[in-house]
């Protein structure tokens, strides 16, 4: 992961002085770089040890990066891991710019390897990114999106890097097309369960811990698993007043929100539904064999589910 750190510095150098500002910022703000660790894991599983691993984990995280910039903008966010935005501290402008400094960098990084399957596969997977980002739009403020309509945005917006991740970590290694499919599987499992907890502990973590204001996704209309079970199976009462803070994308009730949400074992049902999907990421792992690196896959799944942030 250092060596990986050092082609992404390397990497997003630019003689333009603002892209290295916004660049550096976002990329020091640390984060848990899972995206580009699965990348690293997929390719050793299938055996390979080469320096194109770490070209392309640091792609992944430069698009991680860049989604992440455009993400705030739109959603108005002023705090991620603990600190301002990169928005609130350059501006939306520059955060936009830097975003897509940063997509483009990152195809540059996988034409180094010339391999266009490659190309393919992330090529895919940036474009059902962004329709997975139109899609949540689109839900903002709108009460009746049902669990699949939910499971479909974030298997898009979240799940479909964690796949494409693991993806080229194997094709990078010549790995057979069934162990392939097994990783890229596992990754986006592994990013639905992921995704599913971000959403739990919008309403259950500490924000000092999780790096951000409680009650975000209230706040910018997102009905996420925990509302949309509350709706479903809350009081009529307690569904009524999750329907209203979603619809007016509010945060000003999210004490009784969040009481509604308990008192229906909401975000019970949501952990149950990680853990489901980080089961599932596990059992795709069956195709590999025994392995420190497969143990520190099902080990990184785990994690996915008992995080605190």
């Amino acid at each position: 992961m250092l060596a990986v750190d050092r082609v992404i510095r390397t990497r997003l150098h630019s003689d333009v002085v603002l892209i290295r500002q916004v660049s550096e910022y976002i990329i020091s703000a640390g984060g848990k770089r899972l995206r580009p660790a699965l990348t690293l894991l997929a390719g050793q599983a299938c055996g390979y040890r080469g320096e194109l691993l770490h070209e392309l984990a640091a792609m992944v995280e430069c698009i991680h990066t860049a989604t992440l910039l455009h993400d705030d903008v739109v959603d108005e966010s002023a705090l991620r891991r603990g600190r301002e935005t990169a928005n609130a501290l350059f501006g939306n402008a520059a955060s936009v710019l830097v975003g897509d400094f940063l997509y483009t960098r990152a195809f540059q990084m996988m034409v180094t390897t010339h391999n266009m399957r490659i190309l393919e596969v992330m090529a895919e997977a940036t474009n059902i990114i962004a329709e997975g980002e139109v899609l949540q739009l689109l839900n903002i403020g709108n009460a009746d999106v049902d669990e699949t309509a939910y499971l479909q945005v974030i298997e898009y917006k979240t799940a479909k890097l964690f796949e494409a991740a693991c993806r080229v970590g194997a094709l990078i290694a010549g790995a057979a097309a069934p162990v392939e499919t097994a990783l890229a599987d596992y990754g986006r499992h592994l990013g639905c369960a992921f995704q599913i907890i971000d959403d739990v502990l919008d309403y259950s973590g500490d924000a000092d811990t999780i790096g951000k204001s409680l009650g975000d996704d209230l706040a910018e209309g997102k009905p996420t698993l925990p509302l949309i079970y509350a709706m479903q199976h809350g009081t009529p009462e307690a569904a009524a007043c999750v329907r209203d803070a979603i619809t007016h994308a509010s945060r000003d009730h999210f004490h009784d929100v969040l009481a509604a949400v308990r008192a229906c074992n909401a975000l019970d049902y949501a952990r149950d539904a990680a853990v489901k999907a980080s089961q599932r990421a596990i059992a795709a792992l069956a195709p590999l064999p025994a392995s420190e690196i497969k143990q520190a896959m099902v080990e990184l799944a785990v994690f996915s589910v008992d995080r605190q942030a």
